[in-house]
This record gives structure tokens, sequence and C-alpha cells, in this order.
């Protein structure tokens, strides 16, 4: 099975448990996927298992275990001035989905300190990271320093790579021995309640 027919499963497996409630059947599943066989649907859970994704209770029954449903996305609102709001179903987004590219490279971290504050990035957000992903000038990464792990702005200055806070009350960091960056920072989560 491709990559991309997996993810494909990931996502109709995620719209059903967020319509449903529960993951489909096997029966459910062939037609689902638009497969005859149960066994075809066993490789696949095979391969949900295998990643973590799904289990199966003492019944056999499959309960989620890191798919998740999504939420249903009913419009758009207005930032600006006020607008005539109209809700409509348009679609089911799992915020994974929504969020991450690289399901295999992605982890979170949640942030301490307050380094990166006009950056947006509050002490208790969660910052959703993709190791190995080359960073640019401007990027947020984070990165071992010397030793020491720490979040910044990744930046050039005179040819050498520097960290930058945002926050002014911190200076600029300028690696002495090493700088060896873990991830590049994709997303910042804040939950307000």
């Amino acid at each position: 099975m491709s990559k991309e027919t997996f993810q494909k499963r990931i996502t109709q497996l995620r719209t059903f448990l967020s319509e449903q409630g529960r993951l489909p059947s096997y029966s459910e599943m062939c037609e689902l996927f638009k497969v005859k066989s149960k066994q075809a649907v066993a490789r696949v859970v095979d391969k949900l298992i295998e990643h973590n994704l799904v289990e199966k209770d003492s019944a056999g029954r499959l309960i989620p275990k890191g798919i998740k449903g999504g939420a249903r996305l009913v419009g758009t609102v207005q930032a600006g001035f006020p607008s005539a709001a109209e809700e409509e179903l348009c679609d089911i987004m799992s915020l994974d989905d929504f969020l991450i590219t690289n399901h295999v490279a992605s982890f979170l971290l949640k942030v301490s300190g307050d380094s990166m504050i006009e950056a947006g990035i509050q002490p208790d957000d969660l910052v959703l990271l993709e190791r190995g992903k080359q960073p640019s000038k401007g990027d947020i990464v984070v990165a071992e320093v010397d030793h020491e792990w720490t979040m910044k702005y990744y930046e050039k200055v005179g040819g050498k790579t520097v960290l930058k806070p945002a926050n002014k009350n911190y200076p600029t960091i300028v690696p002495k021995e090493e700088l060896v960056v873990a991830g590049v920072v994709t997303a910042v989560i804040r939950k307000y309640h």
C-alpha cells in the first residue's frame, strides 16, 4: 500500500469517526475503502496498529489510539469589521491534517520561557516542529546551541548563523562551538479553556 493510499485511509477513518463517534467495522471499511475483501481491510488495520493509530479492545473491536476525529469546519468569520455570518457545513477537518504535512517527522513541544512572546509564542503554548526540514532565514527553530536547547529565529549575520529572540530582554545567541537544528516550528497551538 502506498503512503498516499495509507494517508487517504486515515482521513477516511477520521471522517467516519467524526460523523459516527466510533470506528467502522470491517464490513463498513470494505464499503468505505471500496474494496471487496476483508483481508485487504485487515492489512490496513495491521498497518494502523503498527503505527499506534488504533488498537483492539478485549472483544476485538477497533478503538482509536493515535487517530482522532476532526472538528466540523462550518464557514469563515470576519476578524476585521463585523459582517453577516452564515453557518454551513464546509467539511470535516482534522487538526492533524490541517497542521501536519509530514506525520513521521513532526512532533510537539511545550513552551517554557518568554523569549518568543513578540512572535506570539507564550509559555505553555505547544509548538509543532518538523524534524529534518532545512531552516530558512526567519524561520523559528528549536536548536541545540553549545549543548543547551532553545527556540529562536534562525538568522544569518555576516555569514554566520545566529539565533534571535522575539523579546528585547534577551540577547542574540551566537554559537561558540556548535549549533544543531532539531526542527523548524510549523505551527503554534494555544488552548484558552
